[in-house]
């Protein structure tokens, strides 16, 4: 029987069913709203802390931790540690050739201040990677999937998905690297036109998140809304950060990071409504 992700494959650790044919997801929501809300209540005190690198980690685990749980809820713990595994890797990847050869991002280094950081990647940048990656991942599933099954292809709805997804979570990156920037994080060998980012580092964005969106789409089937939520709550609170909290504020980042990601949040959840509103009133045409 097809469950309510539509996906009839089943894999050992997926979680148990209740009667109605639907994992029980509640623990995991639960657990992904009470570290969402730790997040951010973490990332206002790095907002008033006068050095607030020391939270900048926490911010991160707390992030992935919050998008794996939601995942967990939706897909099953099994499914959800594998796409967090595979998108945790590639971001990995990418940094280590890129901190060597300058490919696919652009010539840079990492500062002393991030660790561990083994082979000269820190852990929690590669972790980043794996928790945005699946919000980016969920955004992208909600903002593309069709009313009616069988209105498009599998390919071309694949597809869609992988840019979605891609280009949404390139979106991030125009609020992270420069508050990375402006915590020391990491430097450019050559600044670029946004902040000190060259274009290069987008370009390379974009092409990591296509890899990155390859490896997830086919464990995850449907949707997780929890997961569409954390990219939403980022979006909102990078924009305020930057806007009104930030020391000086820069309006440019607010409003080209807010836009950016905040158009795919949006997109996301007009498309979810419009769904459930379809479904509610053809529901035998599901």
């Amino acid at each position: 029987m097809r469950d309510a992700t539509g996906d009839t494959r089943r894999l050992p650790g997926d979680g148990p069913r209740v009667a109605t044919g639907v994992r029980a997801p509640a623990a995991f929501t639960v657990a992904g709203t009470a570290l969402l809300l730790a997040m951010v209540v973490v990332q206002v005190m790095s907002g008033l802390d006068p050095k607030p690198v020391r939270l900048t980690s926490v911010v991160v685990l707390l992030l992935a931790a919050s998008v794996v749980a939601f995942t967990s809820a939706a897909h099953g713990p099994r499914r959800a540690g594998a796409a967090f595994g595979a998108a945790v890797a590639a971001g990995y990847a990418a940094e280590w050739v890129g901190i060597r050869t300058g490919v696919p991002f652009g010539t840079y280094r990492y500062t002393d201040l991030l660790w561990p950081r083994p082979g000269g990647v820190p852990v929690v940048v590669a972790v980043a990677w794996g928790g945005m990656g699946l919000a980016a991942h969920a955004v992208a599933s909600m903002a593309t999937r069709t009313q009616r099954r069988g209105a498009s292809t599998p390919r071309r709805g694949r597809l869609a998905r992988l840019a979605v997804g891609a280009l949404a979570l390139t979106a991030w990156d125009l609020f992270l690297d420069p508050q990375m920037i402006r915590l020391g994080l990491w430097t450019w060998a050559e600044e670029g036109p946004y902040r000190g980012v060259p274009l290069s580092d987008f370009a390379g964005w974009l092409v990591v998140s296509l890899l990155v969106m390859a490896l997830i789409d086919p464990v995850l089937t449907g949707t997780s809304t929890g997961a569409a939520a954390v990219y939403t709550v980022m979006a909102f609170m990078e924009t305020l950060a930057f806007a009104a909290v930030f020391v000086p504020p820069d309006p440019l980042v607010a409003a080209t990071g807010g836009t950016a990601m905040g158009l795919f949040a949006a997109l996301a959840w007009t498309r979810r409504i419009r769904g459930r509103k379809w479904e509610r009133r053809w529901p035998w045409r599901r």
